[in-house]
């Protein structure tokens, strides 16, 4: 862990000497002299270097403080992380009760509050045995927990969680640390001085333990420990002049596929077992499946049936002809899972590890006429102990590890001179300079040659430009660096923000002696991405967390990206059907997560062109970059990056999924790696690290669902509540026995498809998130309860994080899409059917909005007054008049009330334009509804609406006054009318039996009475329209 050492070292070098404490922290006046002020901004709380002291076995911790009100956990005093050792001094939410908790004791609360903006003297004592919390001279907890605290070299915060996180509204002054356990509790009427018991004091009454405000962040502090060589980009560039008009360049050498039906047999030899039709790319199981030899993994409990067939050795056999000459040099493996053989012609070629990194073997020496190919797969192992994606390892739906050869094969050419790695990057994306670097490498003895290039657009219409640069190596090697300028540059945009324009580079070598020519075709976008610290204020324990693209802010909308298939159909087209489904929620970035894959280039090139970007994490998770081979991580990260770097959706590298230590050999080469082989993106250790948070409070920590109406963050990298696929997917995993058995018993399908086949009360998580809205009488009904329970735990938490720009930075819940038909935090289900969450969180997302914020799910007959916020992040409204109408309805849809708030211009992104209130009275009601509807000139531009009040009253949303909708068809569009008297609410348009390919631009829609909603759709075949108060129609 040398590497972990130093990282933790550099922080401690930044931290003063013994006692002075590192901050963001401002000197204000305090109950003697001065104090140590907070405001509540995240990242703003005092490190203090730990001691030995600090784990004497008797200790005494006294402060002053003084807080404001608050509706979050406030935290004055803290030692370390929420782990052994930990102990902390917090108030209540709301009520500002004083307590105080221990990972190894027990959480302690008192119900004298704090909060009042008055000064606060506080003694926290504790000792084997005991632990006393005393308020101004009393006493308000005395416990005698058993147990111990344990030592910890974690420092002690001051004004926060270690993590950033419950930022204290306040101040706190003279704060004294002492061995033993104090007798005096009584407040002092002077300033706390030290004595033979102290360990430490800080009077805060002067700026010497204050040093200059830390100007590095964590990126740059990273960036140093990684001790990268040069990048790609690091030598001066040679510029080259274009020329209008397309290159002439010779078409590029096609290669000698092996996709396609290859021969399966299971056992120890080749020809020991049954031969079965396999296709490559795909997998292994799929091949055992349409044999017959094993049932369709993903119907009812047959998992169980199917694992342990991932634990046999496969041979894959093909036999083709000799490629034609110029395609007969390289036999390539795209990808290979996992562990593997290879034979061509009885001539072991090599073996491989590692699911994700390119497999190549020169064999032109090697072809006949007639050719057999031969691979052996080996076992799968434990993916801890290897490079695979592990979301089919049993904790994630599936259960079944991944074998197979699943992607392409091939055998292509080796021209003399060839182009290597080539590189494109973009330098100033408004001029439209751009960088290229490549390895020209050739005969040891020398080349000569000229380097054509071809630049024209890919999906747009413009001018094409080229270059010809004469090029000479007297060696075999030859590193070159260019630099174009593209005139009138069509810049690549995120999702909401411009077009996402692609150029397409052509690069041919042309050697001098009229050999074959060595041509590539490369994608590119002219984009640059900097991260830039939250609100210009670095820190070296937080990564710069604004996304700055092509020079624009932006406060990043996202979502986490799953593994697609567990059975390895990774298919151009099943992957559209889930990114169109992510550009339509106006998700702009996804997070290919350290449990999935190093995704495959369909993916990127999808995400190229609908304008989403990637956050890719290298296939690590929960610290098994310890104990996954080092080599193979290595060339995996290696392999990715120079794969993937010329694609403008990928934004940023991550080093894994949830490891709480993130830091080692594998993990520093992984950051040497983004610099040495890019240096165009920011590298994070892993995630959630340096600001982003992961939060699961309400699904695994079983707290109510009002905690994601207020919960924030800087940056969320995760969060979500499960729910179940919509009732038309879940019959399809259903045996026909189980299709009408309700309550689903705990040992059936319906059980077993759940986050963690039932084995951690998967079932009853999902029944309290359902009854959040209903008794669940039916199957379907419990269906839309768990439905409606995600869309509401979601939306709020991204709605709240978009009002909080610049502070807060982007929001990526967890998550889109599935790898199996399950239960899940997805949004679109495994079959490619949209849940509620998905068209509620469109809403949520669209770039013109206007939101409302309440402080929790219900406010039953409690005063109400929330504020409302105006979200334009395409600037729409720039130079037009404007105005919000929010509107409050009732159990029997009549309104209830109204404002409105007219405006004119641009807003910057957000603007909080008042409250909505509604008094005690108005509030008694279950539901309550409320729609905002942002209007410009006269028109409806957007409309939300919210349902709240759903817990008092079970079934309510689904027990309105009723309404008639009408649906007149058009070509690829319906118009569908509300032809009653009052709202229709949750419109929904379906196509029963193909929900799988149906599309509708918008969906669970509020209508007023006579109001028409024109709704484009894929097919206008078997259309349905209903509402939750109005049937099918």
């Amino acid at each position: 862990m040398v590497s972990r050492c130093f990282f933790r070292l550099f922080l401690v070098s930044l931290w003063a000497m013994a006692g002075n404490p590192i901050h963001a922290a401002i000197m204000m006046d305090g109950q003697f002299g001065k104090a140590a002020g907070f405001a509540g901004e995240p990242y703003s709380e005092i490190d203090i270097r730990p001691e030995p002291a600090f784990n004497a076995p008797e200790k005494t911790i006294e402060f002053w403080v003084k807080l404001s009100e608050s509706d979050k956990h406030q935290v004055p005093v803290a030692r370390g992380p929420k782990a052994a050792g930990h102990w902390e001094v917090y108030t209540t939410p709301g009520t500002g009760y004083a307590c105080t908790y221990c990972t190894d004791l027990g959480d302690f609360t008192s119900t004298v509050s704090i909060t009042d903006d008055q000064w606060h003297f506080i003694s926290l004592r504790m000792r084997p045995g005991q632990i006393t919390l005393a308020v101004d001279g009393a006493i308000v907890i005395d416990q005698k927990p058993a147990g111990t605290i344990a030592a910890t070299e974690e420092p002690i915060t001051v004004g926060g969680q270690p993590d950033g996180t419950m930022i204290i509204n306040g101040s706190i002054d003279d704060l004294r640390i002492s061995k033993g356990y104090r007798t005096e509790i009584a407040a002092p009427t002077g300033p706390l001085g030290r004595d033979e018991d102290t360990i430490q004091l800080w009077n805060f009454d002067d700026t010497e333990g204050f040093p200059p405000q830390q100007t590095m962040s964590l990126d740059a502090i990273d960036k140093e420990s990684f001790r990268a060589g040069p990048g790609p980009l690091d030598s001066d560039a040679e510029v080259v002049p274009l020329i209008k008009g397309a290159a002439e360049t010779p078409a590029a050498a096609g290669d000698f596929s092996l996709d396609g039906p290859w021969q399966l047999a299971e056992g120890e030899t080749a020809d020991g077992g049954k031969q079965m039709n396999a296709v490559v790319p795909g997998s292994v199981h799929q091949a055992l499946f349409e044999a017959g030899l094993i049932p369709n993994p993903y119907f009812g409990r047959n998992q169980e049936l199917v694992r342990p067939w991932s634990f046999k050795t496969y041979w894959y056999q093909k036999t083709f002809v000799r490629p034609p000459k110029g395609q007969d040099s390289r036999l390539v493996f795209e990808g290979v899972c996992n562990r593997s053989t290879f034979w061509l012609n009885g001539k072991e070629l090599g073996s491989h590890e590692g699911m994700f990194d390119r497999i190549e073997f020169p064999i032109e020496d090697l072809l006949q006429e007639n050719n057999t190919l031969l691979v052996k797969l080996d076992p799968a192992i434990e993916w801890t102990q290897t490079v695979v994606f592990n979301n089919s390892y049993g904790w994630h739906y599936s259960k079944f590890p991944p074998l197979g050869i699943w992607r392409s094969v091939k055998i292509g050419g080796e021209p003399a001179v060839r182009i290597r790695n080539p590189l494109v990057a973009t330098r100033d994306a408004r001029a439209g300079v751009v960088d290229m670097a490549a390895t020209i490498a050739g005969p040891a003895d020398g080349w000569a040659g000229k380097l054509i290039g071809g630049i024209q657009p890919d999906n747009f219409k413009g001018q094409a430009y080229h270059f010809e640069y004469p090029i000479r190596s007297r060696a075999g090697e030859r590193q070159i660096h260019l630099r174009v300028t593209i005139p009138d540059p069509q810049l690549w945009w995120p999702v909401d923000m411009g077009k996402p324009n692609l150029y397409q580079l052509t690069l041919a070598y042309l050697p001098d002696d009229s050999g074959e020519a060595d041509v590539q075709q490369i994608p590119f976008g002219i984009r640059t991405v900097q991260m830039a610290p939250v609100n210009g204020k670095p820190h070296p324990r937080r990564f710069n967390w604004t996304f700055v693209i092509n020079g624009k802010p932006m406060f990043v909308k996202g979502s986490g990206w799953c593994t697609c298939d567990a059975m390895l159909d990774f298919s151009r087209s099943r992957y559209d059907r889930f990114l169109t489904m992510a550009a339509s929620q106006h998700i702009q970035m996804l997070r290919a997560w350290g449990s999935g894959m190093v995704e495959t280039d369909d993916f990127y090139d999808l995400c190229d062109r609908k304008g989403i970007m990637v956050m890719q994490e290298w296939p690590t998770a929960w610290n098994s970059h310890n104990t996954q081979p080092f080599e193979l991580l290595e060339r995996t990260v290696r392999d990715g990056t120079l794969r993937l770097r010329n694609h403008p959706s990928l934004v940023i590298y991550t080093g894994g999924n949830e490891s709480s230590a993130p830091f080692g050999p594998a993990i520093d080469r992984m950051g040497r790696l983004s610099i040495e082989l890019d240096g165009t993106r920011a590298f994070h250790r892993g995630e959630p690290f340096g600001g982003s948070v992961h939060d699961y409070t309400v699904y695994w920590g079983g707290q109510h669902i009002d905690h994601a109406f207020t919960m924030e963050a800087i940056f969320y990298g995760e969060f979500g509540i499960a729910s179940y696929p919509c009732y038309e997917s879940v019959q399809r995993f259903l045996p026909d026995e189980e299709k009408n058995l309700w309550p689903a018993p705990a040992d059936k399908s319906f059980a077993y498809h759940t986050p963690i086949f039932n084995t951690a009360d998967d079932l009853n998580r999902l029944t309290r998130m359902s009854q959040y809205f209903t008794e669940g009488t039916t199957m379907e009904r419990f269906i839309i309860g768990t439905q409606l329970a995600q869309a509401a735990g979601v939306r709020h938490a991204l709605e709240r994080a978009r009002t909080r720009w610049p502070k807060s930075t982007g929001a990526l819940y967890y998550k889109l899409n599935d790898n199996c038909p399950a239960a899940s935090w997805a949004t679109v289900d495994w079959y490619g059917v949209p849940k509620i969450s998905h068209y509620l969180i469109q809403d949520s997302f669209a770039p013109l909005a206007a939101v409302v914020l309440f402080p929790k799910a219900g406010t039953y007959g409690e005063p109400l007054q929330v504020p409302v916020f105006l979200l334009d992040d395409a600037d729409v409204l720039n130079d037009s008049a404007w105005e919000v109408i929010v509107r409050a309805f009732g159990a029997n849809l009549e309104p209830i009330q109204e404002k409105r708030f007219p405006g004119n211009g641009t807003i910057s992104s957000v603007l909080r334009l008042g409250e909505f209130a509604l008094t005690a009275a108005q509030t008694q009601t279950a539901p309550l509804l409320v729609v905002t509807d942002v209007m410009q000139a006269g028109t409806l531009m957007k409309r939300n609406y919210y349902f709240t009040n759903f817990e008092p009253v079970k079934d309510c949303l689904f027990n309105l006054p009723k309404t008639i909708l009408s649906i007149q068809i058009g070509e690829n569009q319906v118009n569908v009318r509300n032809e009653g008297s009052l709202p229709a609410v949750g419109v929904n348009i379906s196509c029963p039996g193909h929900l799988d390919t149906f599309i509708a631009e918008d969906n669970y829609f509020w209508l007023d009475p006579g109001e028409t909603m024109k709704v484009a759709v894929s097919t206008t075949d078997r259309i349905e329209v209903r509402a939750w108060n109005s049937p099918a129609r």
